[in-house]
């Protein structure tokens, strides 16, 4: 065979056969084709015997299977759309299964056929679908017929009484031809793609579609049985109501079709929007995509800059620790300017006690568990010198073949290092001295505390020490002076503690001293003699040589102590007592001195609740002129009776008030109280107006600022004339605050108060003091008036005192008159106005109320012979001889 008749063979066209199934069914496979034409045969065979068949009928039957047919072919061009889904069904099958029930199979095989193929025809333009459709429709009423036509025979309908088993029979063949139809398409369907047939294929007949046909079916049951029992002329009076209702319901899906399509359109545009969006997102990620590899080139040229230039220590390493990249500032750090460090482990640069550390760190950040934050290590250069460092580690890349690449951060932070130890040893480290402050004492003393408490085995002690005339040396010498001494007296108590002792300074001239690992109390004593003899040493302060003594208390850990505070607090106590005891010694603590500070602090709170409660009261002891034998006024006595110790010494309570405080609001109730008690009484007994009334106060109430303000107060509230109060001062306080004092004595005394100083003669005042001060009176102290006699030092005391008084025009007071010769010799002296008890002791507001009622004698002269009588409701009083 030549080329051109091979060629002319090739160029033949296809026989005609091809041509026409590849125009009439393009898309159906071999298989398909088969199964399509096999239906389309027996279909179109069926068709005809069932057309031939149903032309026998009579005339009337022949029209009624020609309107059931023409009803049934106009349903199928008005489909009924079921919402929200792609099914839609007619009403059709009515007309369809009718004509089957009244005319048999033939009847309603013609009008399935036809039904389906109007209905294909006009929602298909396919002529497989429409032949298909319609001969399926056929072959599926053909089948289901004749089993429809098998029941009747069982179960002939003979009346009303079966109406319901012919309704359910018609609605299982509804269901059953509508299920035959399905999977017939569906089997065409499928083989055209190759598959096979699906359960799902029947279970979808089963939804809207299945109940659609038996509905139907019902209904054309329903109409055959109204026509058996009514006649056909009833049936067609129910017609019109079908078709308003199926014109209804066209409408209805109408609509739906409308909105449906509204809404596909509307799915439509927002797909095309999306797509349209989703494309502008596409552009912009391929151009961030272009702009990040710019970006990720300029990010890897500023790395690679500020690596290099970088000025802490900069290294790429392995997980391994093998470097892969140094920048300079770390080559500096390690002191490897001339030495490469690339391929070298990191580790060989790190002190032996880091160097697990180091590894443990550098895989936990390759294994992505975390990012190691600044640890510090000791780096090691190479000429060995040990450098602190910080470094931080963090993943940075997947190196080929490596594994996770790190970059390490190291910076040099030994100045800084350095620096944390110095504020480390300042914070627990006295300035001056460089001892140990409180703070570092107190967490040793703990440490040894607890440690004895589980151990048991090792007794110590603790020293408290303060130095006797630290302060004499300050205000005299200055403070310069008294820095040099702290510190050369703190060298000296080091030289005489034993190895394991702590020496620190608790501020001022405080000391603390944590005698361990004592065999027995003699050891701490020992140690407290040694300390006591090198003191006794002058030390050599700024060309001159100074002693100072100190005062030690001693506490041991044998007492049973569980916190340092305690153990220091007894100690102090102890000090205190060798202070008491003449300096320069030390004492030991004992249980009795706790229990004395215990009492103490009770006393202090027990106080403090008495003035919240007013519960102290005051004694008023009567004044007298001398000579006169007049009532001049009272001193105004602090009492207090407590509720379970019953009353409490001034003397004891006094002194705790004035340490803790509370002396100024005793003070301001004494001024009130008596104030307002003289006022009544001056109103009650009018003769005695003259009186006053005599209030001491202390140091803390002249350093008040407001100590003025509240006398005036008293004043006002009570409404006693000024002149009728006297304040009174110690010496002691009123040489040791007469700078601050001056001020306060001034306002009171232009405010009209008299002043007094108390205990005069035991003090240090000068003749200058006396001469300026604004005082009115001197009270002598009742220590020159207890050991008064003729002739003796006390009454040549008093000469003066009364001599001096009268020439600056000052009175004097006598304080502790106790007998007759005391008395007598005072008249004789000079002295003027006294207190005490042989005169009358302190008393009480009702006693005071008799006392200006009731005429009374005061004591007379021995020898005078004669009686000397003191009528108390005149507060200026004369002798009657």
């Amino acid at each position: 065979m030549s080329a051109d008749s091979s060629a002319v063979m090739e160029q033949a066209p296809p026989p005609w056969w091809r041509r026409f199934h590849a125009a009439l069914m393009p898309d159906y496979n071999r298989k398909a084709s088969i199964l399509w034409w096999t239906l389309v045969l027996i279909g179109a065979v069926a068709f005809v015997v069932s057309a031939l068949q149903a032309a026998t009928l009579s005339g009337s039957a022949l029209l009624q299977l020609a309107g059931g047919t023409l009803l049934a072919m106009a349903m199928a061009l008005v489909p009924l759309r079921i919402p929200r889904t792609n099914q839609s069904f007619t009403l059709g099958d009515v007309f369809i299964v009718l004509v089957l029930l009244m005319h048999g199979t033939p009847a309603g095989c013609v009008a399935a056929g036809l039904e389906g193929l109007v209905s294909s025809w006009r929602s298909s333009k396919r002529w497989t679908t429409r032949l298909g459709s319609a001969t399926i429709a056929t072959i599926s009423m053909f089948v289901c017929g004749q089993l429809l036509q098998a029941a009747f025979v069982q179960l002939p309908f003979k009346g009303a009484e079966h109406a319901a088993e012919l309704v359910l029979l018609t609605m299982a063949f509804g269901l059953m031809y509508s299920s035959c139809n399905a999977v017939l398409m569906s089997a065409v369907a499928r083989a055209k793609r190759s598959e096979g047939l699906r359960m799902a294929d029947l279970a979808s007949v089963f939804g809207w579609v299945g109940a659609a046909s038996a509905g139907a079916s019902a209904v054309a049951g329903m109409l055959f049985i109204t026509q058996r029992l009514a006649g056909f002329s009833l049936m067609l009076a129910i017609l019109p109501l079908i078709g308003l209702l199926l014109a209804t319901q066209h409408y209805y899906s109408c609509q739906q079709v409308a909105e449906e399509a509204a809404r596909r359109a509307a799915a439509r545009t927002l797909e095309r929007e999306a797509e349209l969006a989703i494309s502008l997102a596409r552009q912009r990620e391929a151009e961030q995509a272009t702009q990040h590899l710019r970006d990720l080139e300029k990010s890897e040229n500023r790395f690679q800059s500020a690596f290099t230039h970088a000025s802490i220590g900069m290294a790429l390493v392995s997980r391994s620790g093998h470097i892969y990249q140094a920048n300079p500032a770390l080559r500096t750090l390690l002191g490897c300017d001339s030495v490469e460090l690339e391929g070298r482990r990191f580790a060989d640069h790190v002190a032996d006690g880091d160097a697990l550390r180091l590894a443990t760190t550098l895989a936990s950040v390759a294994a992505g568990d975390s990012v190691a934050m600044p640890i510090e290590f000791h780096c090691r250069q190479l000429d060995g010198t040990e450098v602190w460092s910080s470094i931080s580690c963090s993943l940075f890349s997947k190196a080929p073949g490596e594994g996770p690449s790190l970059i390490l951060q190291i910076q040099d932070v030994t100045a800084r290092h350095r620096a944390e130890l110095e504020l480390h040893h300042r914070a627990f480290h006295d300035k001056l001295t460089g001892l140990a402050n409180r703070e570092r004492f107190n967490d040793v003393l703990s440490q040894t505390i607890q440690l004895d408490r589980r151990a048991g085995d090792d007794a110590f002690a603790v020293m408290f020490l303060d130095f006797d005339r630290f302060k004499l040396i300050n205000d005299s010498k200055g403070h310069s002076v008294g820095d040099e001494f702290l510190v050369q007296a703190s060298q000296r108590l080091l030289r005489c503690l034993r190895k394991g002792d702590l020496l620190a300074r608790l501020g001022g001239d405080e000391f603390a001293i944590l005698a361990s690992g004592l065999r027995s109390n003699d050891d701490a004593e020992e140690l407290a003699e040694r300390l006591l003899s090198s003191l006794r040493e002058p030390l050599r302060l700024s060309s001159m040589d100074i002693t100072a003594t100190a005062s030690i208390g001693i506490t041991f850990s044998s007492i049973g102590y569980t916190r340092p505070e305690d153990m220091l607090r007894d100690a102090d106590i102890a000090m205190y007592r060798a202070k008491a005891e003449g300096k320069a010694r030390f004492a030991l603590f004992d249980v009795c001195q706790h229990a004395e500070v215990a009492n103490r602090v009770r006393l202090e709170h027990d106080l403090r609740q008495a003035l919240a409660k007013r519960a102290t009261t005051i004694a008023y002891q009567p004044l007298y002129d001398l000579n006169s034998g007049g009532l001049i006024g009272f001193e105004a006595l602090s009492r207090w009776t407590h509720p379970e110790l019953g009353p409490i010494s001034p003397g004891s309570f006094i002194p705790i008030a004035e340490e803790s405080g509370l002396i100024t609001e005793l003070t301001e109730f004494v001024i009130l109280e008596s104030c307002r008690q003289l006022r009544q009484w001056v109103i009650e007994h009018p003769g005695s107006s003259q009186l006053c009334i005599h209030v001491n106060v202390a140091a803390r109430d002249l350093a008040d600022v407001n100590f003025v303000s509240r006398v005036k107060g008293a004043l006002l509230a009570s409404g006693l004339a000024p002149r009728q109060l006297v304040v009174e001062l110690t010496e002691n306080i009123l040489m040791a605050k007469l700078t601050a004092a001056m001020s306060t004595l001034s306002t009171l005394r232009e405010l009209g108060v008299g002043l007094s100083v108390d205990d005069f003669g035991t003090g240090y005042s000068s003749l200058s003091h006396l001469a300026v001060l604004p005082i009115d009176s001197l009270k002598i102290d009742m220590s020159f008036v207890r050991n008064l006699r003729p002739g003796s030092n006390e009454a040549a005391v008093i000469r003066a005192i009364v001599l001096l008084a009268g020439s600056l025009g000052k009175h004097v007071i006598a304080e502790g008159i106790e007998t007759q010769a005391q008395l007598s010799q005072l008249r004789e002296l000079g002295c003027g106005f006294g207190q005490g008890y042989f005169l009358s002791r302190p008393l009480l507001a009702a006693s005071v109320d008799k006392l200006l009622c009731a005429p009374s004698a005061l004591p007379q002269t021995p020898g005078t012979g004669s009686e000397t009588t003191v009528a108390l409701g005149n507060p200026r009083l004369s002798l009657v001889h």
